[in-house]
């Protein structure tokens, strides 16, 4: 794992390139005045969340299990809104650029998985070259309105270091502008029980300072054996076809059984007790159990810790998309005990 020290005020981080990168304001840009920052009942207790691109709600689950309270959410694609509202009863507004911050109830906590492919291997890494890549404006704009206690921000490792950290600078600029006091550490879900190998980058934001460093969790979990996450009988559809299990049988031989087989870009094949990560881009075979199948919509959601009462909806064709965009359950409570130990 790979820790960043709490950013430090200074002129230099002030320096980085947003003004070239801020989205321009959109129709209903906000007129009213500057609230002041919100405060809980309790200065001890995180009880309500704002869930910014929330995707399938992962940080949901997540801060549902921590006792909090989900006061707002935000997703552009309809069918993940979809899947929102049916396991959550919550309707999520659509495009982030079109909601008024005064619109976004008082919270606690703001959470903001905001996209990752502009800055992944898997979407060659065009950071802020991509549209996509400066959506993290619209929650600055949203948070210098209704000021959280804290943020959780995740994102991609290549996130830090993709073009010289451009991305990663200028929002550490930005929450620094806002008076936020900010930590980051890169996890790997392989450390939080899950058997999938699945490394990002969370950045924490507090409105206080922390005494020392942010206490990140030391505590990791056993992973759980794959087994007890795949199903018994998948169904046919989920098997590759001869041709392909054939040649992956002909380039690879695994020591383990169950595995998950792995195709890399350049086509080399290799075999873990667990699974490297979930892609929402990868090719249709990228990741196969013991070279034969794919993984089940189920298993999917296992290994990014939903639990098996997460209704799947209709639309089981895109739950690869789905998940492969998701964040991972487990890693995302580790980060909130760490976030409540630090306001305790």
């Amino acid at each position: 794992m790979t820790a960043g020290r709490a950013v430090q005020r200074s002129p230099a981080i002030l320096t980085g390139p947003r003004s070239r990168v801020r989205p321009k304001p959109s129709a209903n840009s906000e007129t009213k005045p500057q609230t002041p920052a919100h405060r809980p009942a309790s200065t001890s207790q995180l009880t309500t969340f704002a869930d910014m691109f929330c995707g399938i709600g992962g940080f949901h689950v997540a801060a549902v299990k921590r006792d909090m309270n989900a006061v707002f959410a935000c997703e552009i694609d309809p069918v993940a809104r979809e899947w929102y509202r049916c396991n959550f009863g919550r309707e999520p507004a659509g495009d982030i650029s079109k909601v008024n911050a005064h619109d976004v109830p008082d919270h606690d906590v703001l959470f903001a998985g905001f996209p990752c492919q502009p800055f992944s291997i898997i979407g060659n890494q065009k950071g802020m070259g991509d549209a996509r890549g400066t959506l993290f404006g619209h929650v600055e704009r949203i948070v210098s309105v209704k000021r959280p206690r804290a943020l959780v921000l995740e994102n991609v490792p290549q996130f830090v270091t993709n073009r010289k950290g451009e991305a990663f600078k200028w929002v550490l600029a930005a929450l620094d502008r806002l008076g936020y006091h900010v930590s980051w550490k890169v996890l790997n879900a392989l450390d939080y029980g899950l058997p999938q190998s699945r490394r990002r980058v969370f950045i924490v934001a507090m409105d206080k300072p922390v005494q020392g460093e942010f206490p990140w969790s030391a505590d990791t979990l056993p992973m759980r054996p794959l087994a007890e996450l795949l199903e018994s009988t998948p169904h046919p559809k989920h098997f590759a076809s001869k041709a392909i299990r054939e040649s992956r049988h002909a380039k690879h031989r695994a020591a383990i059984r169950p595995a998950i087989w792995h195709e890399n870009k350049g086509g080399n094949v290799s075999s873990h007790p667990f699974s490297c990560a979930l892609r929402a881009g990868a090719s249709y075979n990228y990741l196969l159990v013991d070279g034969q199948r794919r993984l089940t919509e189920r298993e999917m959601f296992r290994l990014q810790g939903f639990p098996d009462s997460f209704a799947i909806p209709n639309k089981v064709s895109v739950a690869r998309r789905l998940t492969g965009n998701a964040v991972a359950v487990p890693v995302v409570e580790a980060v909130l005990k760490s976030l409540e130990a630090a306001y305790a």
